[in-house]
């Protein structure tokens, strides 16, 4: 059977990925924040997933404010980079799994979750950040990838609750499906940071190093945390982070800390990375 074995949980700064198209990655700015990475790309070569659910936010590339899904699921068997503006980036099309996808959805739907389904989708910076950190630079990425976009961009977005809860669904979706499989799952955005307004610029240590450890040893209560926390203390973009949550709700409740980062700044943002193993 299929089983969910790790979550990895990773900021998705567009500047991080032009960085890395750019060769710039030595660069005094940025080698301590890519230094930060080089144990899950040799922990995952270990780890040898053969799929990601990989959790994301769109940046008005596949979406636009005439549709606005709170949880769409990539079922299409190949996503392509998306042109933001500058030309898609220099990356593999990312390989989807239809199969599992499909399986998910039905199995996730029966457990009363209202997923959009997606059969196409270019994905952009949010999706394709994650994998070049973790994979780095490969002709084809070395394994297949399940989008899975929430809408943490327009109001109203969904609870750290309802996206934790969405993560144990998912679980058992994976748990029920009748094929070998070695998942994983990650969450990506965040940590704090906020692109406009008064506020713009802010970062707030003390809220993202309380909740790396929180998310940790005390995701049922950290699942809790209501809207205006995010917003008021992480910034409005801080509100990514719920989608580290549907990580979380899908591996087991206690889990194994192989890697913790944090770095500041990239971008104007703070970079939160971990990874987790099951128990």
């Amino acid at each position: 059977m299929a089983k969910i074995t790790a979550g990895v949980a990773t900021s998705h700064v567009p500047a991080i990925g032009a960085a890395i198209d750019n060769g710039k990655t030595q660069d005094p700015y940025w080698q301590p924040l890519f230094a930060g990475y080089d144990f899950a790309k040799e922990w995952i070569k270990q780890q040898k997933p053969d799929v990601v659910i990989l959790v994301f936010n769109d940046h008005a590339s596949a979406f636009d404010m005439n549709i606005i899904p709170t949880f769409a699921l990539g079922c299409a068997p190949s996503f392509a980079p998306a042109d933001e503006g500058w030309g898609p980036r220099p990356v593999p099309t990312v390989m989807g799994y239809p199969e599992l996808a499909a399986h998910i959805a039905q199995s996730v739907i029966q457990q009363d979750f209202d997923l959009t389904i997606v059969n196409k989708m270019d994905v952009d910076h949010g999706l394709t950040v994650p994998l070049s950190l973790m994979f780095g630079q490969p002709e084809a990425w070395p394994c297949k990838v399940i989008p899975l976009a929430v809408n943490v961009v327009l109001y109203p977005a969904p609870s750290g609750k309802r996206c934790y809860a969405l993560g144990k669904a998912i679980r058992n979706a994976v748990e029920s499906f009748d094929q070998d499989l070695n998942v994983q799952i990650w969450g990506t955005g965040g940590m704090s940071h906020q692109l406009q307004g008064p506020r713009a610029g802010l970062i707030n240590k003390e809220f993202d190093n309380n909740f790396l450890d929180r998310i940790v040893d005390d995701a049922e209560n950290l699942a809790e945390m209501p809207h205006f926390d995010y917003l008021n203390q992480a910034g409005s973009e801080g509100v990514e982070l719920v989608m580290w949550m549907v990580m979380r709700g899908a591996l087991n409740d206690k889990v194994d800390l192989k890697k913790r980062f944090y770095h500041v700044p990239a971008s104007n943002t703070a970079v939160g990375h971990l990874v987790l193993e099951n128990k």
